[in-house]
């Protein structure tokens, strides 16, 4: 499953933090970086395409 969308069901509230962790397989120290994480997020990924584009 795509991070990005259990971490956006988090954000929402769908699943807890826990809930979270388990799906994605990590312990909460590590769920706590990537929620805050800012290329898992959808403005995180449009600079990311941006940087993409600029750098060809």
């Amino acid at each position: 499953m795509d991070k990005r969308k259990v971490i956006a069901a988090y954000r929402r509230g769908f699943i807890s933090i826990q809930e979270c962790a388990q799906i994605i397989g990590v312990d909460s120290g590590q769920m706590t970086r990537l929620v805050e994480d800012p290329l898992l997020t959808s403005e995180g990924t449009a600079i990311l395409r941006k940087d993409r584009l600029t750098a060809n």
